[in-house]
């Protein structure tokens, strides 16, 4: 396990408030799934900077030390950061999967050390993001990666910046917005709800980061 990764604040202090609130998202989803299940989720943010990539890997890990299959997805394919967070190698991943059809049957995941859960990385980055996003053989990757996992997070690029998460979110069950308190501007989290739309992607809801509260809350997610 990277050192990296033992600061995440689920691993590092998982009975802390911070940790109870990743806790209670992931029960949120659950219940936002009750009609139509969420096992394939975006997340993404309005901008950069908002906690997007920290958010999702604190999600990932509540949600296999709930018992679950998990795998986290670099679909970053511009900046991508869970190699980094992981201390993974990056020579294979997504877009390897998406270029060599012999890896549908074995995708080239890393077990992580942490029970349940296994990353796969965002591979060489393409010329062209976005139509990979949106190509046929990228559905054909969700459907292999849905067999080996009970639940799939994909990291994605700001959906107002560029068109990869909103190209991606028309292919998987439903969109998590991350928004951070005093930083996103308005008209920008206005505008990537409206990018979502746009395309009819299921946004089952959005995670307000960086919030101040008092009492023993210092700041939490």
């Amino acid at each position: 396990m990277s050192d990296k990764l033992k600061d995440l604040i689920t691993i590092s202090d998982p009975r802390s408030p911070i940790g109870e609130a990743y806790r209670t998202l992931r029960t949120n989803l659950d219940f936002a799934s009750l009609d139509q299940a969420l096992k394939s989720i975006v997340v993404t943010s309005a901008g950069v900077g908002e906690g997007k990539s920290t958010t999702l890997a604190n999600l990932a890990v509540v949600s296999a030390q709930a018992g679950r299959k998990v795998i986290l997805v670099d679909a970053d394919l511009r900046r991508p950061t869970l190699h980094q967070l992981f201390d993974l190698s990056n020579e294979v991943g997504l877009t390897t999967m998406v270029l060599d059809e012999s890896t549908l049957a074995s995708p080239p995941i890393h077990e992580t050390g942490i029970e349940g859960l296994s990353v796969l990385t965002s591979g060489p980055l393409p010329p062209n993001p976005a139509e990979l996003m949106g190509s046929r053989r990228m559905t054909e990757v969700i459907v292999a990666l849905a067999e080996w996992a009970d639940q799939i997070f994909f990291d994605t690029p700001p959906v107002v910046a560029v068109t990869d998460a909103a190209v991606l979110a028309t292919k998987a069950d439903g969109v998590l917005l991350v928004v951070s308190a005093g930083k996103t501007r308005r008209e920008y989290a206005r505008t990537a709800v409206q990018r979502l739309e746009q395309v009819n992607a299921r946004l089952v809801g959005t995670v307000l980061t960086n919030v101040q509260a008092g009492g023993s809350f210092s700041g939490y997610y």
